[in-house]
């Protein structure tokens, strides 16, 4: 199969609209039927059902796309860096932050920006409840989260930051009026829940099962976004641990954050897909690395 008639495929198998398909690849209409026809005769089978109202991967349609998918992105990629090395570096890197955090790189975003004019950084907003989703889907190509990052598939990069943390309870809690707290505070209060779909060798760094003496920490309503944490937080069903920038970017009705002092301190990561790096992408982590990790002052 040659690569145009894997492009074609692929388009139409997203489109779902031959017309579409066709202005989409600059081809003719009667271009992308051509192909469609020739590559069902040499596998044996129909790949898409076509009625006059509407055009449907069949399952074996749905098989041969998710097989060259993936070959057809690498292809992409291995074209698009050999291109960007004999042009030089250029081009937008996609790094996915969690809220305001990403505001605390604006030395990293100028330096990479004044070294390499024709790049640019874009920030993509992450969750904590999918923390690497993106960057193993490609949807971004770096994320930066905190350590540790023990993913499969997934690299962990240089630390750009620092931090303390912060414990956000409701104003009228009984910790409330206190000017700090410990993490054995912790012991036998309700805390956000993060969920089944985040590892728990990544949120336990974060929030732990137990106390430093053993003592256990109770886990209370499921929360997805930070969003979600506050409201938790401000209407007394939850606490929760924040990190210390919070402070800085944000206020909230009804909370009130008290320093943790025996917290480790964040380290946040750059992360992204092994052996995945555009000549850009790598121009960003080389630049953030030489600049080293910056301690968060508040």
């Amino acid at each position: 199969m040659e690569l145009r008639d894997i492009e074609i495929f692929l388009t139409l198998a997203e489109e779902l609209h031959f017309g579409r398909t066709a202005e989409r690849l600059h081809v003719t209409q009667a271009r992308v039927s051509q192909s469609i026809k020739a590559q069902e005769r040499r596998i044996g089978g129909v790949l898409f059902e076509r009625t006059s109202r509407a055009v449907a991967l069949t399952p074996l349609g749905e098989q041969l796309r998710a097989d060259l998918r993936a070959g057809y992105q690498a292809i992409q990629r291995g074209v698009e860096r050999a291109t960007e090395t004999a042009r030089g570096v250029s081009g937008t890197v996609r790094l996915g932050t969690m809220g305001a955090v990403s505001h605390e790189l604006s030395p990293v975003f100028d330096a990479f920006r004044t070294r390499y004019p024709r790049c640019d950084v874009v920030v993509r907003e992450i969750h904590f409840s999918d923390p690497f989703g993106e960057v193993r889907r490609g949807e971004v190509d770096l994320s930066l989260v905190w350590r540790p990052i023990r993913e499969p598939g997934l690299t962990e990069g240089p630390v750009l930051l620092t931090e303390g943390r912060l414990l956000a309870v409701w104003a009228g809690h009984e910790l409330a009026d206190r000017e700090s707290v410990s993490l054995e505070d912790f012991a036998d209060r309700v805390f956000i829940d993060t969920g089944p779909n985040v590892s728990e060798d990544w949120i336990g760094s974060m929030l732990p099962d137990t106390t430093p003496s053993g003592r256990p920490i109770r886990r209370g309503p499921v929360v997805n976004t930070f969003h979600e944490v506050l409201h938790a937080v401000s209407t007394g069903q939850a606490l929760s641990p924040l990190n210390q920038h919070y402070s800085r970017y944000y206020s909230h009705p009804g909370l009130v954050l008290l320093p943790v002092v025996d917290a480790p301190v964040t380290e946040w990561a750059l992360v992204w897909r092994d052996d995945d790096l555009h000549p850009r992408t790598r121009a960003f982590v080389e630049i953030a690395e030489s600049m080293g990790p910056r301690a968060y002052a508040g």
